[in-house]
Parts: C-alpha cells; structure tokens; sequence
C-alpha cells in the first residue's frame, strides 16, 4: 500500500491547465491572486507564547514582548514584558524580569520587578525575589531574600 497519492501527469498542456487533481485531505491551497503569506506576531501582541519544549536545553539570553514557557533547561537572563512560566521538571539558571513569573520547576537566579510571583508545588527558587507580591504553595522551596509589596517610587 503506498503512503502518497499518485497522479497522472495529462497528455497535452492544454490539459494541464484545466484539469487539476483535488487537494489532499487537510491541505489547504491558497488561491494563485490571493497568496498565503506567514506572519509573525507584532512585538507586544497578546495571545503569543513561546516555548523551551522539555526535551531542549539552551544557553543565551531571552529579551521582548510576549509570553515565554521554559519546560527544558535554560541558562541565561530573561526579560521579557510579558508572563514567564517555568514548568514543573523544568531548570533556568539566571536572572529574570518579568511581567508575571510563574515557578513550578527549579529557579536559580533572582527575580526583579515583577508584579506578581507564583511558586507552585515542587518549585524551588534559589535566589532573591522583588515583587510586588507573592504566593507560596505548601511543599515548595525557596533559599534567597524576598521583598514583596513595596513600591519602589513611594520608599521612604
């Protein structure tokens, strides 16, 4: 049993231009004055999330807008505008600055100016934390300084 289909090629080109075989099942075609051109998102679009799938490992610097996900290992500095999430079984080691930073895997570094900290169940943070606040799920760990609630402007 063969795994594509096979066509015939027609005999005149007169053929070719008026007979053409249907699509594949869940292929789309775009029309020939319509091309289908990809996008990438806008800087500081919603909806946009980037991912270190879990079986990844990567040493640099993560900067923009957006949302990032890390479920692999990732060695280096993340700023970003957006939500950070490390998943549970995950590993970063170096600094963030975010939005939002969720900890479900293992944290080795600070975190800056967030609005809010999350860490979950399992997750370790080994680092000093500056948010503007924080939860701490039972059966986490953390080894650092935190200050939370402050507002940088209004310190006397």
């Amino acid at each position: 049993m063969a795994l594509w289909k096979e066509t015939t090629t027609p005999a005149t080109p007169a053929a070719a231009l008026t007979t053409n075989p249907p699509p594949e099942r869940g292929v789309i075609e775009p029309a020939a004055s319509n091309p289908v051109v990809p996008r990438r998102p806008k800087p500081g679009a919603e909806g946009g999330e980037s991912v270190i799938a879990a079986n990844l490992s990567i040493e640099g610097k993560i900067e923009g807008s957006g949302n990032v996900r890390i479920a692999g290992s990732f060695k280096g500095d993340v700023r970003i505008d957006g939500n950070f999430n490390i998943e549970p079984g995950a590993h970063l080691t170096g600094q963030v600055l975010a939005g939002v930073v969720i900890v479900g895997g293992e944290l080795q570094g600070n975190i800056e100016s967030a609005k809010r900290v999350d860490v979950l169940e399992g997750g370790v943070i080994v680092g000093d934390v500056k948010a503007g606040s924080i939860t701490v799920a039972a059966g986490s760990r953390m080894r650092g300084h935190v200050e939370f609630g402050w507002d940088d402007d209004k310190k006397a």
